[in-house]
């Protein structure tokens, strides 16, 4: 029974892991090295991810510098980041990408508000999908005769309390992202 609610809570926080990483690589109009984390560069027929190859750094709130260990790799990162179409064109000096971030308007920041809200109730789904398999195996468990009436009564209830916890991280995790974007 113990076991049970252990790897349903663990889920839970791998939803919660995921859905921050999402929100990571949604622009907010500052610069954040995250947006840079789905793109692969094809590297001796290897897709590498951008900080593997360069380091990358933030020198100003709306600009990301991309400054390769191998300059031969220069265009390479230059063609992936525009291929990601992560909405932001690079610029390459020969030496250093430098991708600078325009601030949001408003049309947009809705748009993004739309999109991490999907994300949101894509977790709280998923955090509601793990309540039920969890459910489902207690229920098991009574049905083999490993758990009491009782017992089933309150491990039901301690997942509701472990959804409705994950559930508001979701919602807060979706409140701070949003006033992330929503702020001028």
């Amino acid at each position: 029974m113990k076991e049970v609610l252990d790897r349903a809570e663990s889920k839970m926080q791998k939803a919660i892991t995921h859905l921050e990483e999402e929100y990571a690589s949604v622009r907010a109009g500052r610069a954040n090295p995250a947006v840079l984390d789905k793109v692969k560069v094809d590297y001796f027929d290897a897709p590498t991810p951008i900080n593997q190859l360069a380091a990358v750094n933030v020198p100003e709130a709306r600009v990301l510098t991309i400054q390769p260990w191998d300059q031969t790799v220069l265009p390479m990162i230059e063609k992936a980041i525009q291929q990601a179409d992560i909405g932001v064109n690079p610029q390459n000096d020969g030496r250093v990408i430098r991708l600078n971030f325009p601030p949001l308007n408003e049309e947009r920041r809705k748009e993004l508000v739309k999109e991490i809200s999907k994300l949101c109730e894509d977790a709280k789904i998923a955090v509601r999908s793990i309540r039920r398999d969890s459910i489902e195996k207690l229920k098991k468990l009574k049905k083999d005769g490993e758990l009491t009436e009782d017992d089933l009564k309150d491990s039901e209830k301690d997942t509701q309390t472990l959804t409705d916890k994950y559930v508001k991280k979701c919602d807060e995790t979706f409140e701070k992202k949003q006033k992330e974007i929503m702020e001028i």
